[in-house]
């Protein structure tokens, strides 16, 4: 029997909308032969939540979860295909459980298979199967990331959820010791950071000195290739350059960003400013920013016509 990849169990997914474990075993009863196994399944009958999958899920909610001792954090994006399901108190409940339940997980598929916090008695996957059936739209969970201090290390792990669950924020603060981490400034700081990063959708980086090689070389390429330099002089366009890439690297990096309570310091100075008044030194380790539905190809649709495609009478 041919080994059944993660990868093309995916696949299958994608194209057939059917669950992780349906598709899994659809693969294994086929050898492997991913156009058998989606004959298979539709043999089967197995898509009665998948039938919905075709319809593109770009609305949905960004949420967050705090493990109580701040170790541990998570920042998750759930997918559903209107607004008004996104507003509904189950699709909120369901959101708020996964993003508890994915402080465990290692990748989407993983926090599918899991038994659902609130019925062990099925898995997350059949869960959400169940809901959609009761919504009545395809549900998806897009992506998460979580954030776990390391034993030894101390820090806090804090969040940010801005516009409704539209932009959500994750974000992991250093310190040495235990007392700056429970420090209520040391909290405040991670609070505030966490909303910088909501206020900045061009920032990728902590730092400068974060930023690869080949992202600053790229740049700079662009840069030298520009219209308004092409007719000076290699050493004067190279400190042109240099300037130009100072600032749009500076751009990019979460320290060099004005701070949004108070633009007349930076974020560098706001953590200079904290360090001094709690002694000891205090790093952003890291962060993520979600906006939700970013990259989904959204279909513009006319409410009137589609109403008319299904009455017959258009």
């Amino acid at each position: 029997m041919a080994e059944i990849s993660a990868k093309l169990v995916q696949e299958l997914r994608q194209k057939t909308g059917a669950g992780m474990m349906d598709c899994k075993k659809a693969l294994k009863e086929t050898d492997g032969n991913i156009e058998e196994a989606g004959d298979w399944l539709r043999k089967k009958g197995i898509a009665s939540a998948g039938k919905k999958s075709d319809r593109i899920a770009a609305e949905g909610l960004v949420d967050t979860y705090i493990q109580p001792d701040g170790r541990v954090g998570v920042l998750i994006e759930i997918n559903c295909q209107t607004d008004f399901v996104a507003r509904n108190e189950a699709f909120k409940a369901l959101v708020k459980n996964l993003a508890k339940q994915a402080a465990t997980a290692d990748s989407v598929e993983s926090l599918l298979a899991q038994p659902y916090i609130d019925n062990e008695s099925v898995i997350v996957e059949e869960f959400i199967k169940q809901t959609i059936a009761t919504l009545g739209e395809n549900i998806q969970v897009r992506r998460f990331v979580n954030f776990a201090l390391t034993a030894g290390v101390q820090g806090t792990v804090d969040s940010y959820i801005h516009t409704g669950g539209r932009v959500g924020v994750l974000v992991e603060l250093g310190s040495q010791t235990e007392g700056v981490a429970a420090n209520q400034e040391f909290q405040s700081l991670a609070r505030n950071t966490a909303m910088q990063v909501a206020a900045c959708p061009n920032v990728e980086y902590v730092s400068v000195d974060q930023i690869p090689t080949e992202i600053a070389q790229k740049e700079k390429d662009i840069e030298m290739g520009k219209d308004d330099l092409a007719n000076k002089p290699d050493n004067i366009k190279e400190k042109i350059v240099q300037g130009r890439i100072e600032k749009r690297l500076k751009e990019l990096t979460l320290l060099d960003q004005p701070y949004i309570r108070d633009q007349s310091i930076s974020v560098e100075d706001l953590f200079k400013q904290v360090k001094t008044q709690l002694g000891e030194d205090i790093q952003v380790a890291r962060f993520v920013r979600y906006v939700l539905g970013e990259g989904i190809e959204k279909q513009e649709s006319n409410f009137a016509e589609e109403v008319a495609a299904q009455m017959g009478t258009k």
